[in-house]
């Protein structure tokens, strides 16, 4: 499947209440659980995504609009200090402002199809299009649905008893 901006947009307009709509209202425990070591919990995930609009979506996508060659390389672990102490409202309250900022960039942009087709250098992967930077941006926000699912899951691992073979999510 080709990339769609429209339907794209779609999934990116969607996330952030998706997100408050799962996490909102769980117990702290299950909202910082992760499942291991070097894993995130929920918490941090929405802190990620919180800081990727700010730091990596918007200025990569600003780049490649421009034309303006290498990408910047993305500290994708800077949210453990930026996000740390803080509520989980008021890290999903800034991912829905970070996104809504997103998508006003976006729609102010206007892109076309030859717009998609713009290239750049990205630090460790070549020569990349705008298409393939928003396509990877819808895909990254559904790739970290499944992992906060996935954590959430993990907490009646051990419940579930003997139905746990039916359960992917927990394999």
């Amino acid at each position: 499947m080709n990339f769609d901006l429209e339907e794209g947009m779609q999934v990116l307009r969607a996330t952030p209440g998706t997100l408050r709509a799962l996490l909102q209202g769980l117990p702290v425990t299950w909202v910082h659980a992760n499942e291991g070591p070097e894993t995130w919990s929920p918490f941090e995930v929405v802190g990620h995504l919180a800081h990727a609009e700010q730091d990596n979506w918007r200025p990569r996508l600003q780049t490649l609009w421009r034309g303006d060659g290498t990408l910047v390389p993305f500290d994708r672990f800077a949210h453990l200090r930026l996000y740390h102490g803080r509520t989980l409202a008021d890290v999903l309250d800034d991912f829905e402002r970070q996104r809504a900022e997103s998508l006003l960039v976006l729609e102010e942009l206007k892109l076309t199809p030859a717009d998609l087709r713009r290239t750049g250098q990205h630090p460790e992967f070549g020569t990349v299009t705008l298409a393939q930077l928003l396509a990877t941006w819808v895909t990254h926000d559904l790739a970290h649905l499944v992992q906060i699912s996935r954590t959430l899951a993990q907490q009646y691992r051990g419940a579930v008893g003997p139905w746990r073979a039916y359960l992917s999510v927990l394999q």
